[in-house]
């Protein structure tokens, strides 16, 4: 390995393709170490290649036990963990009322408790060292929710709240938490491999979830978003001394949170008088 005193140490989850590998690539170009994993590391080499600061780690992150044996690999290997990348995941296009208990189950155990499992695993490495960064792959649909998207949305809503927390309780460990919010970038996402379908298809929700479906098979490897881009800010988002705890990447993600922004004021402005209305009289009348 050729290391420098400014190298970092990544480990990436979901790093054989989309996101993950782009991030991995990158961050090997520039000379930093890299725990890839996969639940075929295989194909991280193929795509990668050998390399001297590359360790592909076999990794099911709905799989506890493996989390923790893939990070111990990891610190094994390096000796440190600087930056855990939370990538894995996966969509579920259909409506509410079409999401079986098992397709919810399913995209829960994979993009949050995955996602816990993994960051369980590496914190206490972090919390030694006294350093590191914590960088959990959202979504725009993290912080505005779609049509024929809900439960998707729902397992980013979760890891929006985490990574929340997760700042708060980290800050004074000397380790940051940053919760990346992603647009509809160019990646396979949209592919049948990364995007579930619910088996169910009700009628009645033909102009809402209906125009979701058409317009993810319209706009499929036609996204605005450059994922090799992404994977830039992500990296320069690792070397800031004070990163953010949002970090909203593609325009049309810029686009939804004003609108959003905009809507939660503007109905906040309508109600106020109404949220206000039921505390307690004594506390009301002491203000």
């Amino acid at each position: 390995m050729t290391l420098t005193a400014s190298s970092k140490t990544w480990f990436i989850t979901g790093a054989s393709r989309g996101f993950g590998l782009e991030i991995a690539r990158q961050a090997l170009a520039r000379g930093d170490t890299v725990a890839a994993t996969a639940r075929r590391p295989a194909d991280v080499t193929a795509a990668l290649g050998t390399h001297p600061n590359l360790l592909a780690v076999p990794l099911d992150v709905t799989n506890e036990a493996q989390a923790t044996e893939a990070v111990q690999a990891a610190i094994a290997r390096f000796g440190r963990i600087d930056v855990l990348v939370n990538n894995a995941g996966f969509g579920l296009l259909g409506a509410i009322e079409e999401s079986s208990a098992a397709d919810v189950r399913a995209q829960f155990d994979t993009n949050v408790f995955g996602l816990l499992h993994v960051t369980r695993a590496a914190l206490p490495f972090l919390r030694e060292q006294g350093s590191g960064h914590v960088v959990n792959l959202s979504s725009v649909a993290g912080y505005q929710s779609f049509p024929g998207f809900g439960v998707y949305s729902a397992t980013k809503f979760a890891v929006e709240g985490l990574t929340e927390a997760l700042a708060a309780e980290l800050a004074p460990l000397g380790v940051f938490a940053t919760v990346v919010e992603p647009g509809f970038f160019r990646t396979d996402f949209l592919d049948d491999r990364s995007l579930a379908n619910t088996a169910s298809r009700i009628g009645a929700y033909a102009a809402t979830v209906g125009a979701s479906r058409e317009l993810a098979a319209g706009v499929n490897h036609r996204q605005a978003g450059d994922p090799v881009k992404l994977a830039t800010q992500v990296l320069a988002l690792a070397d800031l001394p004070a990163p953010p705890l949002r970090l909203p990447l593609g325009s049309d993600t810029v686009q939804y949170v004003r609108a959003k922004n905009a809507f939660v004021e503007a109905e906040f402005a309508k109600w106020n008088a109404v949220a206000a209305s039921t505390d307690h009289d004594d506390v009301a009348t002491s203000r």
